[in-house]
């Protein structure tokens, strides 16, 4: 009962302040934006003695910055102001905030706060009974520093974790009224939300027996702390918006894709804005960005695309990415739909360190040219990505996707589905029976589905979720196989037997379907007891009894899991049966172009403003050591475009250049040809 009580006084709580939490415009939000780190220990002295006004207003005015986060609180728990409820930096004299909210605001520049959350040194050491804790007792990171000793190289990114609850959520909230009521707030950006962390320090443990709560009944512990954190995010909101209505708010580690928590509870809600957090040089890649922008995109909210000067991670001080990177990063944030973030760090005197910003400014002086023709656009396609919710399946799935120039659109948190014609369905089981009847209203429609691998079995695997046309026999029976294709899916593809490193499950199909590439299955697996040659066993030279792919009215199956296989392996001879799969079920995509298989497109449509734009990107990362790297900026020539839009469109152009384009109309579609572009260009298609 005290569980339901707690639970109907929060769902009343989040009802009244939504009502009171309107959206903030995309149009009203900063496209422009610096993160700047500010992580300090007291073992540094004369912190911030150094900073400049004339020289911070030169850095940011010479980098075209129109918002930068500055810093309330860091990560070693002291705060850059004036605190009575927190603890000011012992080696700050002056109120180093408010110099830098000033400084900025006298340039127009916007200055959200910086406020650690989940890592604290100085508090996690003043009371150490607020740091998460497993079942066994220990923290996550205690026996690892405990085991350190004092000259020891300390590893990166190592703190204790904290939980905003009881005493130290009082003290977040205090401060936050705090910083409130003395200062005039832009926004706050609340860092190391523990979203995904079950505690069980003695804290929670009193909460889970008051609570009624089972300690091993695990689900029931996690939705305990999801109702802690949810709590913690609207207490946070309502004192903001008490003071300034108009205030940004963003929790971060509340858009990872990485975490399944961000999805199963819409752990995001409570931001005004979607901040995606990617670092593509050493975290997530250059193509984790794209999905989470056109998942976020769907929600009405501003989204920001957050990167780093830097060549590896956050923290790192005299580290450099090279402007063609910076220039290559923000242009596809603004592709796919979303303002700009580079990340920087201060160093700790307070100097601000021109040669940054003269790097950002290089991508952000391009940004200027182009962002009216990014954020805000609504993603539009005719081939939709069921997500599973399975970060490696999404990435697999997307990538096959972005490698193949496919437009795409999200279609799980996307309201209208009237203009899509195919859904590609990833390998992992996860439709529900909800999904199943959505999937087949869609199909009832004239909706086309490409299914891979086993994504439509139940999840128990036991039968299949959604009528695909056939059986379900059950896994592979040898460790590899092989395909042959039809004449229907040949283009690009040899006609011999092709290896597949994973391989089909076995479906028997019925008498209705239309079979479009067969398997052979090699003579045996390779084991200590069969094996041949150095590495698979070649092809038996009959056909095998169930197929790796068939057409079933609108349902086209795929036996392969084409979208691991790709991630894992990277043959292009997948990639391109993935190709011939979805282009014989999309008849007129509404963009089409014929770039190399790193280049990379979208599509966004501005209807108040009766335009269309079509973004192409292309530079090749490089795997270097520990980061990916972006070296050089090639010419791409004669880029074919087609375009099929139901709007009559009257010109085409290019941005930034404004050059315009000779249009050629074959039928309905519109066909021009891109002479020349080096990184990005936007094709504006106005009706």
């Amino acid at each position: 009962m005290k569980i339901l009580n707690l639970i109907i006084y929060l769902m009343i709580f989040v009802s009244i302040l939504n009502a009171q939490n309107p959206k903030i415009s995309s149009e009203d939000f900063s496209t422009r934006q610096v993160h700047l780190d500010f992580h300090t220990s007291e073992q540094l002295q004369n912190i911030g003695r150094k900073f400049d006004k004339n020289l911070w207003q030169k850095a940011l005015k010479s980098a075209h910055v129109n918002s930068i986060n500055i810093f309330a609180k860091g990560h070693h728990g002291y705060s850059y102001y004036p605190t009575k409820v927190g603890t000011q930096h012992p080696n700050l004299e002056f109120d180093l905030l408010k110099a830098q909210l000033e400084a900025s605001h006298e340039i127009g520049v916007k200055t959200p706060f910086y406020f650690a959350i989940g890592w604290s040194v100085l508090d996690a050491l003043s009371h150490p009974e607020w740091i998460i804790k497993n079942k066994r007792g220990k923290s996550k990171k205690g026996d690892l520093i405990k085991s350190l000793k004092y000259n020891d190289p300390y590893p990166n990114f190592t703190w204790e974790l904290l939980m905003p609850e009881g005493g130290y959520l009082d003290i977040i909230l205090k401060q936050t009224e705090e910083l409130c009521k003395n200062y005039k707030v832009d926004g706050f950006w609340y860092d190391i939300i523990p979203n995904n962390a079950i505690n069980y320090n003695d804290y929670s443990r009193a909460g889970f027996k008051r609570a009624g709560i089972d300690i091993d009944n695990d689900l029931e512990v996690e939705k305990y702390h999801v109702q802690k954190l949810k709590f913690f995010m609207a207490s946070c909101n309502a004192i903001i918006k008490k003071y300034h209505p108009d205030a940004s708010i963003f929790y971060n580690w509340s858009t990872h894709m990485n975490n399944s928590n961000t999805f199963k509870y819409k752990l995001y809600e409570y931001n005004t804005s979607f901040d995606l957090e990617d670092l593509p040089t050493t975290w997530e890649g250059y193509n984790e960005f794209p999905l989470r922008a056109k998942y976020f995109s769907n929600m009405g909210k501003p989204v920001t695309g957050m990167s780093g000067k830097f060549h590896t991670a956050w923290g790192e001080f005299g580290g450099f990415k090279y402007p063609n990177a910076l220039k290559y990063e923000a242009a596809s944030m603004i592709a796919f739909g979303a303002n700009v973030n580079f990340g920087d760090q201060l160093h700790p005197s307070g100097i601000i360190d021109m040669e940054t910003y003269k790097n950002i400014g290089s991508a952000f002086s391009y940004v200027k040219s182009i962002e009216r023709y990014g954020p805000g656009g609504k993603q539009v396609a005719k081939t939709g990505l069921w997500m599973t919710f399975d970060n490696h399946t999404e990435q697999a799935t997307s990538l096959l996707l972005l490698d193949t120039q496919t437009n795409f659109v999200v279609v799980n948190n996307l309201r209208d589905w009237s203009h899509l014609e195919v859904i590609v369905i990833p390998s992992k089981p996860n439709l529900s029976a909800e999904n199943v009847e959505t999937l087949n209203q869609f199909i009832s429609n004239g909706g086309k589905l490409l299914i891979l691998g086993e994504g439509a079995l139940k999840t128990d695997k036991s039968g299949f979720a959604i009528d695909v046309g056939g059986t379900y026999l059950g896994k592979a029976s040898y460790d590899v196989d092989y395909t042959v294709v039809s004449e229907v899916l040949s283009k690009n593809l040899v006609r011999s037997p092709f290896l597949n490193y994973i391989p089909a499950f076995k479906i028997k199909p019925n008498s209705e379907v239309d079979l479009l590439a067969s398997i052979r299955e090699p003579y045996f697996s390779r084991t200590k007891g069969h094996y041949t040659s150095h590495q698979n066993t070649p092809y038996n030279l009959q056909t095998a009894m169930h197929p790796a792919i068939y057409r079933y009215g609108n349902i086209m199956v795929v036996a392969h899991a084409l979208d691991k296989m790709y991630l894992k392996y990277g043959a292009q001879i997948h990639r391109e049966l993935f190709k011939n799969a979805l282009d014989a079920l999309l008849k007129a995509p509404m963009l089409r172009v014929n770039l190399p298989s790193s280049g990379r497109i979208n599509l966004l449509h501005f209807p108040e403003k009766k335009r269309y734009v079509a973004h192409l990107l292309y530079a090749v990362p490089i795997q270097r050591g520990v980061a990916q790297v972006i070296d050089d900026l090639t010419p791409i020539y004669d880029t074919n475009v087609v375009i099929n839009l139901e709007e009559n469109i009257k010109k085409v152009f290019l941005m930034p250049e404004n050059i315009e384009l000779k249009i050629k109309k074959i039928n309905n579609q519109i066909r021009v040809v891109v002479p020349e572009f080096t990184c990005h260009t936007a094709l504006v298609l106005e009706y």
